[in-house]
C-alpha cells in the first residue's frame, strides 16, 4: 500500500500531542479538567506546578524581546487545529502510478501539510515555498471560513481551482502585515516538523516581508539556525518608475538542525569550462590547480601581514601599495614547504596560493 492510501481523513490534535509531550517530561504538573462543550475529563497541564518546576519564567508584562503582531495567537490556533479531510488519489490524471517516486498535491496547502504531517513528519530533506511577496496586489488564503451570509455577500474576493477562498491584501488594509504574518506562520510551523533532522527549508521573498519572515523563522527555527540568505538578481534593467530600485530578491534558508544540516551540504560540481582553467605547469602529484591572490585590503590587517617575501629567483617583495599579505608569514612559509605557493615559471612572480 502506496503512502498516499494510507493517509487518514482526520488530522492529528496537535494541542494533544503538545500536552502529552509535557507530562511525559514533568508528570508532576498533570492535572484533569471539564471539557464545558463535551462534559468529558481530560488530561492537562497544571501551568502554575510547570513553572515552580521550570523556576524563573517570563510572563505578564514583564519586558521580554519578542516578535507579535494581532493574530498570532490565532494563527498558531489554526496551525494546532485538526482536519477532517484526505487526499483523494486522481489515477486518471497520473503517470507511472505503481511506480512513481513523487506526489503532486493540489489544494489549501495548510491542509495538505496537516494531511502530509501524519505520514511524513521527520522524513522531508528539503522544502521550498514561493508565498506571496504581499506586495498589496497579492491574494492570501483566509483561513477564517466562519462568516455570516451577509459578510458572504459583501466580500470581494476570488476563489482557487480547488475552492479555497483568496482575498486581496491590499495596502489599505489596516492589518496588511499582520494578514501576511498570520498566513505564512501556522504553514511554517507545519513545515518544520516535517523536516527531518539534517534538512532545511528553502524560502523565497523580496523587500515587503523579508524582515518579518525573518523574525517568524528565527522564532519558529531558532536563530541558531538561520543559514543563509541568499541575493539573486532579478533583472538587470533599471525601474522606470524610480530612480532607485531593488534589482533582486532573496532566498532564505533555514535548518531544522544546522550541526547536522552542515554535514549534508556539497559542492556543485565544477562545469567543463571551469575544469579547465586547472593547469598543472610544475607536474604536481596533487593534480591540476589554479593559483588565487594572497593579498588583501589593509583596513583590517595585522602586523603580521606585512613581510618581505623573496622569491626563488632571489627577488624581494613587498606587499602592493595599499594592500597586505592575506596570510600571517607562519602560514605562508607552510604553505611553501608544502609547495602551495606559486611564483610564476621563471621564480620570480608575486607569489599566488594554488587550489587543487
Amino acid at each position: 500500500m502506496s503512502d498516499i492510501e494510507k493517509i487518514h481523513g482526520i488530522t492529528p490534535d496537535l494541542t494533544k500531542e503538545n500536552v502529552d509531550r509535557l507530562l511525559a517530561l514533568f508528570p508532576d504538573v498533570a492535572t484533569e479538567i471539564t471539557d464545558p462543550k463535551t462534559g468529558r475529563t481530560e488530561r492537562a497541564v497544571d501551568f502554575d506546578a510547570l513553572r515552580e518546576r521550570l523556576g524563573d519564567v517570563t510572563e505578564g508584562n514583564r519586558e521580554r524581546y519578542q516578535f507579535t503582531w494581532p493574530g498570532k495567537r490565532e494563527a498558531k490556533r489554526l496551525a494546532r487545529e485538526p482536519i477532517a479531510k484526505t487526499l483523494r488519489p486522481v489515477k486518471e490524471r497520473s503517470k507511472d502510478w505503481d511506480t512513481t517516486q513523487n506526489l503532486y498535491i493540489e489544494g489549501d496547502n495548510l491542509d495538505a501539510l496537516k494531511l502530509l504531517r501524519e505520514n511524513y513528519a521527520g522524513k522531508i530533506k528539503l522544502i521550498y515555498i514561493d508565498p506571496p511577496y504581499n506586495t498589496g496586489h497579492d491574494f492570501v488564503y483566509d483561513d477564517d471560513f466562519s462568516q455570516t451570509q451577509d459578510e458572504f455577500n459583501a466580500e470581494s474576493g476570488e476563489y482557487n481551482e480547488n475552492g479555497g477562498r483568496l482575498v486581496a491584501n491590499t495596502e489599505s488594509n489596516g492589518r496588511f502585515h499582520s494578514d501576511w504574518c498570520s498566513m505564512i506562520y501556522p504553514r511554517l510551523l507545519l513545515a518544520r516538523d516535517l523536516l527531518t533532522q539534517d534538512g532545511a527549508i528553502f524560502i523565497s521573498i523580496d523587500d515587503n516581508e523579508n524582515k518579518n519572515l525573518r523574525n517568524i523563522c528565527d522564532s519558529i527555527f531558532g536563530v541558531q539556525n538561520f543559514c543563509a540568505q541568499i541575493v539573486w538578481q532579478k533583472r538587470t534593467s533599471p525601474d522606470a518608475r524610480i530612480n532607485l530600485g531593488a534589482a533582486h530578491d532573496y532566498i532564505v534558508v533555514y535548518a531544522k538542525n544546522l550541526l547536522f544540516f552542515k554535514g549534508k551540504m556539497h559542492k556543485l560540481t565544477l562545469s567543463d569550462d571551469r575544469k579547465s582553467q586547472y593547469k598543472n605547469p610544475d607536474n604536481d602529484p596533487r593534480g591540476p590547480w589554479a593559483s588565487v591572490d594572497i593579498t588583501g585590503q589593509v583596513g583590517h590587517a595585522t602586523s603580521s601581514q606585512f613581510y618581505k617575501i623573496k622569491t626563488p629567483s632571489g627577488a624581494i617583495l613587498n606587499p602592493p601599495q595599499g594592500r597586505c599579505w592575506a596570510l600571517s608569514e607562519s602560514t605562508f612559509q607552510d604553505l611553501v614547504k608544502d609547495k602551495r605557493i606559486w611564483f610564476g615559471s621563471n621564480g620570480s612572480s608575486r607569489p599566488r596560493q594554488k587550489n587543487f
